[in-house]
């Protein structure tokens, strides 16, 4: 099989925090740049950086700056009560001046061209959108954005989304109540993308009222996993069969791919573990996948040229991968 795309290895360096700035109720800003003032990798509305925390600690955050600017990116991280250490880590230890070690961008969230666009944001999932945004409006499309949360305090960069008028509905939810996504979402729109980031009870309502949209309207980021169905009869091993290092591997029903191959030896890039960054992704060259990301659409998955490892199996007795 041969692949249609490659997967290339990414920009990592210890940068500076020039700025960390309070945009919202627990949400804070970093501007991160090169310490010497160099350049910082291209990249496009949708990106994600990884910002690796400790030893054990990584966390991916969109970039919600301008591509136009390549002397810094911005970051927006939200505290999250039950935080499981990133955003606690990055609120209490990363002030103006301090360093830290940032692996990106990578982007599997693009904005694909289009006459026109809706974008529908909950909460921090602002954030990818502020540079979709940007594109849409410099390139002449005719764009609104969606905008919830719990209350005005709480949605970071009202100031900057000011500019841009009526385009852009703020609906915190102890003025509005819920999003009224039927109202939006109801009718199928012609030539119309639909762009959608926030909590998981967002994403699936969008997902069900746009059912009936086109194929490829609706682009979906996640910022955990989706709920994945249990197998049917449980899990099944299978013979992993590693292309280039020569080695063939059993995975039996305990362990996920990532685990095998990394015990074997082999190295693989991986951040969260648990199918939604992307790092992991890896060009399969035989067998049947079982898609467990949130991160590859339908038609990807039905290409079965890409998996990620930490979370995917193989339907197939046998899976043969370019590693």
């Amino acid at each position: 099989m041969v692949a249609t795309k490659t997967i290339v290895r990414e920009h990592e360096a210890d940068l500076v925090v020039r700025a960390a700035d309070t945009v919202a109720d627990g949400v804070l800003a970093l501007t991160l740049a090169d310490p010497s003032g160099q350049p910082l990798p291209p990249w496009t509305p949708g990106a994600h950086v990884d910002l690796i925390l400790g030893d054990d600690l990584t966390r991916q955050y969109s970039l919600c700056s301008s591509p136009g600017q390549p002397g810094s990116w911005r970051v927006g991280v939200l505290r999250t009560p039950d935080s499981r250490g990133g955003s606690e880590r990055v609120h209490t230890s990363l002030p103006a001046g301090a360093t830290v070690r940032v692996r990106g961008p990578r982007n599997h969230f693009p904005l694909v061209a289009s006459p026109r666009y809706l974008f529908i944001a909950g909460g921090i999932g602002i954030t990818p959108m502020l540079p979709m945004i940007a594109e849409a409006e410099a390139s002449g499309a005719d764009w609104s954005l969606l905008y919830g949360g719990r209350e005005r305090s709480s949605m970071a960069f009202l100031d900057e989304l000011a500019g841009y008028g009526d385009k852009v509905t703020v609906a915190p939810q102890n003025e509005t109540g819920m999003l009224d996504l039927a109202a939006v979402l109801g009718t199928p729109q012609p030539e119309t993308l639909v762009y959608c980031c926030g909590p998981e009870g967002l994403l699936g309502a969008v997902e069900k009222l746009c059912e009936d949209w086109p194929p490829g309207a609706l682009h979906l980021e996640r910022f955990s996993a989706k709920p994945q169905e249990a197998a049917e009869g449980g899990e099944s091993s299978f013979e992993l069969v590693l292309e280039r290092s020569g080695l063939t591997l059993e995975v039996p029903p305990e362990k996920s791919v990532l685990d095998v191959i990394r015990g074997a030896g082999v190295s693989v890039l991986a951040s969260c573990l648990e199918g939604v960054c992307g790092t992991c992704e890896t060009e399969v060259i035989d067998g049947d996948v079982d898609h467990r990301d949130s991160v590859l659409n339908e038609e990807e998955r039905a290409s079965n040229e890409f998996m990620m490892v930490c979370v995917s199996r193989c339907k197939s007795a046998r899976l043969t991968l370019d590693l």
